[in-house]
């Protein structure tokens, strides 16, 4: 019980030390309010770690945080799949020979001949 009361002592003092020791190299004060902002929230953490712990709670805190990460990071590699299908680079890089209509090759090359994009009429209202 001491020797986990020592080392949660002896992780605050660390923190503290590398805290200023940062607060010291930073040139001007312009970032220095959210440097002790951002240490602030760590140093919560670092407090409540024993508290969490005796509840059993520190266990479920990590569960959930690695069972969100996993769900974002899922869902973004699912979202640039997905861009990837739609934006049509496999053809591109494979020549541009597979799968293009005639209409995107048009707008292609005159986007890059002309380096401008025209607008057709647009009509708003009624006539």
């Amino acid at each position: 019980m001491f020797q986990q009361i020592y080392g949660w002592i002896q992780n605050i003092t660390v923190y503290l030390i590398v805290t200023a020791a940062v607060l010291y190299a930073v040139p001007g004060k312009d970032y220095g309010k959210y440097i002790k902002f951002f240490t602030g929230l760590i140093l919560i953490l670092l407090l409540a770690t024993p508290v969490l712990s005796l509840t059993g709670m520190k266990g479920t805190f990590k569960d959930i945080y690695k069972s969100s990460e996993y769900e974002l990071q899922k869902r973004d590699i699912e979202n640039v799949e997905e861009l990837y299908r739609n934006s049509g680079l496999a053809d591109y890089i494979s020549g541009g020979e597979s799968g293009q209509e005639t209409g995107e090759t048009e707008d292609a090359e005159r986007m890059h001949g002309t380096g401008q994009i025209s607008v057709g009429e647009i009509e708003i209202g009624e006539k």
